[in-house]
């Protein structure tokens, strides 16, 4: 997801996010291989010498560690295979030249949206094979998450975590506005006009937060709008509905004045706006929670899904991970082993997900009480069941990022109207997407 307004806040915190990660690894049950750290009673395999796996990934520090519980409560699981763990800065790059030369991984933590793109290019094993033969049921997982990681008709891997933005909000500040969480863009508006606080020319609390015009798809979703038509050759948000989304930006923002460009930056660094409460509303996503907690001490918040739009539309962009196996791997086989053991055991899911604190792309370890009784969580799994992915075009994300952003940011900074910024991001936007309509 575009996120570049919340990447300095991460930037920043990064330590501090990573460093909130609980420790709680949840009990697993100790009958037969569906623990993970179930010693195993079967044979050794033949010769005496286990199959051994790479498992790469570019999460390294608190997820590095993540990641090296999983594989060693895997290879305690059983005696025939062991993976290990190989932190890789740039991995897709390196990835590409291992693919072509006989050195690539075996499985791979990968960012769904890249499937569309590197499938193509015959680098990726496609598991549908696997999950028929063992079973495995579809409806387990999110639908749109195994759209992300599929193409052409195949499933090239399986989803380790989902995430979606949710709507944040200061308790505090609400109550002492006799305000309740906005449903729609209406009481949004109002909300963040009631809440903003202003001392002369100094913004001293913003109501609500404009400072990502990467989060455009999700407004186009609540306004009843797609980003590319039904085709899927072609950009789909200069008309009404793509009018009404800056139309909402443009009230809140030189209207009500609820908030100013810049303003989260100029807090200085390492001072966050939610939670030193100098910001009353954002979107964000799960991945703050443990920050928030943390941190914010003195700070009460609430989440909702994101309030519908004029017409009662509703919307939010998934985005999450997943894990493949290399076409390249010489062990495909034990490399599905691994990713069924971590992704297709409820057990093995719900100790990755109270360990890293992310959303499982696996559904019943939703119903677990760590997900089910904390209500920090509701808002997100609503959300979710109305979330979409971004559209399956191999130019989608340059046309996103050097056609429609770059265009929003000079609609947000008063340098252009909203008219012809929507007529230059579908120029820019559409040529953008015929130059990258094949995979290179």
């Amino acid at each position: 997801m575009k996120k570049w307004m919340e990447l300095a806040l991460t930037c920043v915190m990064l330590l501090s996010i990573l460093a909130a990660c609980g420790n709680d690894n949840g009990a697993a049950s100790s009958a037969g291989s569906s623990s993970p750290a179930a010693e195993s009673d079967s044979p050794k395999p033949e010769g005496g010498k286990p199959v051994e796996l790479t498992f790469w990934g570019d999460w390294g520090g608190e997820g590095q560690k993540q990641f090296e519980t999983m594989v060693d409560a895997f290879n305690k699981s059983q005696d025939k295979i062991r993976v290990k763990y190989v932190l890789q800065q740039d991995m897709i790059t390196k990835f590409l030249t291992a693919a072509t030369s006989g050195g690539s991984p075996d499985v791979m933590f990968w960012d769904r949206w890249r499937t569309n793109l590197y499938a193509p290019k015959n680098v990726l094993h496609p598991i549908d094979e696997y999950m028929d033969r063992d079973g495995i049921n579809k409806s387990d997982y999110y639908d749109e998450a195994l759209k992300e990681l599929s193409h052409g008709g195949k499933l090239y891997g399986l989803p380790l975590t989902v995430d979606a933005r949710a709507l944040f909000y200061n308790k505090k500040l609400f109550a002492e506005a006799n305000l309740q969480p906005p449903k729609n863009w209406e009481e949004l508006a109002t909300a963040a006009k009631a809440l903003t606080k202003w001392n002369g020319n100094k913004l001293e609390v913003a109501g609500f937060s404009l400072g990502d015009p990467g989060l455009f798809n999700m407004y186009l979703q609540q306004a009843g709008g797609q980003m590319l038509n039904s085709a899927m050759d072609a950009t789909d948000f200069n008309n009404d509905k793509g009018i009404s989304v800056l139309n909402l930006w443009d009230r809140m923002l030189n209207q009500d004045k609820v908030y100013k460009i810049g303003f989260e930056q100029g807090l200085g660094e390492g001072q966050d706006a939610f939670v030193t409460g100098k910001l009353a509303m954002q979107y964000t996503g799960p991945w703050m929670l443990s920050t928030y907690k943390k941190y914010g001490k003195d700070l009460e918040f609430g989440i909702v899904p994101p309030p519908a739009g004029p017409k009662g539309d509703k919307g939010s962009v998934m985005g999450g991970f997943g894990l493949v196996i290399g076409e390249g791997s010489k062990h495909k086989e034990e490399a599905w082993e691994f990713v069924k053991w971590w992704l297709a055991n409820k057990d093995n899911v719900l100790m990755w997900s109270k360990m890293s604190l992310n959303l499982p792309g696996f559904k019943p370890a939703l119903d677990d009480p760590f997900f089910k009784d904390d209500p920090s969580w509701k808002p997100f799994l609503d959300t979710l069941e109305i979330a979409k992915i971004r559209p399956q075009h191999p130019g989608y994300s340059v046309m996103e990022g050097d056609g429609l952003i770059p265009n929003l940011q000079l609609f947000l900074e008063g340098k252009q109207d909203a008219a012809a910024t929507l007529k230059k991001a579908q120029e820019q936007g559409d040529r953008l997407l015929k130059d990258n309509a094949e995979v290179k």
